[in-house]
């Protein structure tokens, strides 16, 4: 295909529609609401879309890759945000650093992983 592609966004699904919504609100993304039971988060040029729907097999194997400027700097943001007081099942684990690159990891409310990182 020779046309050209803008963006990527996937969906991913909610076991607490509500809870989820604010967690991704505190994690910096600006919600619009599309419909009631559907709302996209952006951040800058990259979003994705968040369902009030839940069937765990699909949520427990969801990994998302979101490419951020410095690793470091943003596992330190993450940390002063409180995630794992506010919502119950958030997980955080710190920057790792591979051949490819560095890594940190966010679990969702509903367990989705999160890998924020840098490409060396």
């Amino acid at each position: 295909m020779k046309q050209g592609v803008k963006s990527i966004r996937p969906f991913i699904g909610a076991a607490n529609f509500e809870i989820s919504r604010s967690f991704y609100r505190d994690l910096g993304f600006e919600e619009v609401v599309l419909e009631p039971k559907l709302s996209l988060f952006k951040r800058q040029e990259t979003g994705f879309y968040l369902q009030d729907y839940y069937a765990k097999d699909w949520v427990d194997n969801t990994m998302i890759f979101m490419e951020v400027d410095d690793t470091e700097d943003f596992w330190q943001e993450l940390q002063t945000l409180n995630l794992t007081e506010k919502y119950e099942g958030v997980r955080l684990s710190p920057v790792r650093t591979m051949e490819w690159g560095k890594e940190c990891f966010v679990h969702d409310p509903s367990g989705i992983l999160w890998h924020f990182g840098e490409f060396f």
